[in-house]
């Protein structure tokens, strides 16, 4: 007859359990008390909100799009954009910061859409292609509304520097009308701004085409750019004459190996918008006249002037910049070209 110790171990075996093997926390004096006031606690700790339970998922990056209220302009990521959050995840093996997503479910090709995370997106997309088919995109599963996924997107993005000021800018001017009603006041309350400091992004956002058609990357005006830009469009004469510009230094930027800095497409415009005044055409026997910059810098010196044509030398080397120099040529052209 079996004693009640063997059938005890035979059970054990039975079952699956490895009868040398530390008894479960359950079979332990005390042990299963303070497992089970734990998890009591951290349920009294849920239901009044001091601990917020999130659904976190590792999905595939493909079952993922992008939000179309994301401030990330994703089509502007590649891997010199993303190179410090592929090398971190790489290092960690994993990604340690999850994206925030909302579920789809007007669109049978995707699970989520991207609210906050396109970098994070973009990085786990680019290293399953590139030898890591095993990483995983994190994500954070939340219910928000458009307006609620703008602030948020808003609060997480606003004091990263990878996120340009035109995209930022953009993203703010189309909130205003989809979710502010073009309220301004009610909508740098809502992101808890001042207005002044909207109304400069919103200023940037607004910039017309044919002038940002000057800038080669139109992502590195700032705005701090934006004072100075802005007071050219007006009156109309100006602006007409500034959108002149703009497309001709378009056609010069297409044709430069390297960008021209953006302080020089200012001065540009600005020159273009006020031409250089001369006080009369210097005649032959007259003393030459000097073209300076808005800076005091000599750019083109008139030696003389007559039915035949005009004398110009140009002084490269007096410290003024090609822009200017370029828009005090085109001032006289205007001037003297019939």
């Amino acid at each position: 007859m079996m004693s009640k110790k063997n059938a005890n171990f035979a059970a054990d075996l039975v079952a699956g359990i490895d009868p040398g093997a530390q008894a479960p926390a359950a079979r332990r004096p005390g042990i299963g008390a303070s497992v089970l006031a734990g998890r009591e606690s951290r349920l009294a700790e849920l239901a009044t909100g001091s601990v917020v339970s999130r659904t976190h998922e590792l999905v595939d990056p493909a079952r993922c799009r992008m939000w179309v209220g994301h401030n990330r302009e994703y089509a502007l990521l590649n891997e010199e954009r993303c190179a410090d959050l592929i090398e971190s995840i790489k290092a960690q093996g994993k990604q340690e910061m999850p994206a925030i997503v909302r579920r789809v479910k007007d669109d049978p090709a995707f699970d989520f859409e991207v609210i906050c995370g396109a970098r994070r997106h973009w990085t786990i997309s680019w290293l399953r292609a590139h030898n890591y088919p095993d990483f995983r995109f994190l994500v954070d599963i939340r219910s928000l509304t458009d307006e609620e996924a703008f602030r948020l997107a808003d609060l997480e993005n606003r004091a990263r520097d990878d996120l340009t000021d035109l995209e930022r800018a953009r993203d703010y001017l189309r909130a205003l009308d989809a979710y502010y009603e073009g309220r301004q006041k009610v909508m740098a309350e809502r992101i808890n701004v001042t207005e002044s400091w909207l109304s400069r992004y919103l200023d940037l956002a607004r910039l017309p085409a044919e002038l940002m058609a000057a800038f080669a990357i139109p992502q590195d005006l700032r705005i701090k750019h934006v004072t100075a830009i802005k007071p050219l469009l007006k009156p109309e004469d100006r602006r007409q004459r500034v959108f002149a510009e703009a497309g001709r230094l378009a056609q010069v930027q297409s044709d430069r190996a390297a960008p021209m800095p953006v302080p020089d497409i200012i001065r540009a415009l600005a020159l273009a918008a006020d031409p250089p005044k001369r006080s009369g055409s210097p005649k032959k026997s007259g003393k030459p006249e000097t073209i300076v910059s808005e800076g005091g810098k000599p750019l083109l010196k008139v030696e003389a002037v007559d039915r035949k044509g005009l004398k110009l030398t140009l002084l490269p080397h007096a410290g003024g910049t090609r822009a200017e120099a370029e828009a005090a040529l085109k001032a006289l052209l205007d001037q003297h070209w019939s």
